[in-house]
């Protein structure tokens, strides 16, 4: 596994005034890549659900044309290997 990488930001220091040195450590790869999949994970589940809604809701009032377009755009949803 490749070391994780920290950026310095330096800050003119002043002998007058109080000046911190901040470190700032980037967010390790692992945890951007869980927060990017929960976060997919999340609008996936979202936008099957609206389109669910959608599509019962077509039915209900009998719009054959917008059932079949909002089942084309399901499809993708449902395609698993």
């Amino acid at each position: 596994m490749k070391k994780h990488k920290v950026s310095y930001q330096l800050k003119v220091f002043n002998m007058n005034q109080k000046t911190v040195l901040r470190a700032r450590r980037e967010i390790p790869y692992e945890i951007r890549l869980a927060s990017q999949l929960v976060l997919d994970d999340l609008c996936f589940t979202w936008n099957k659900a609206r389109l669910e809604k959608e599509i019962n809701q077509s039915i209900d009032d009998n719009n054959k044309a917008a059932f079949e377009a909002l089942s084309k755009t399901y499809n993708s949803y449902i395609w698993e290997s």
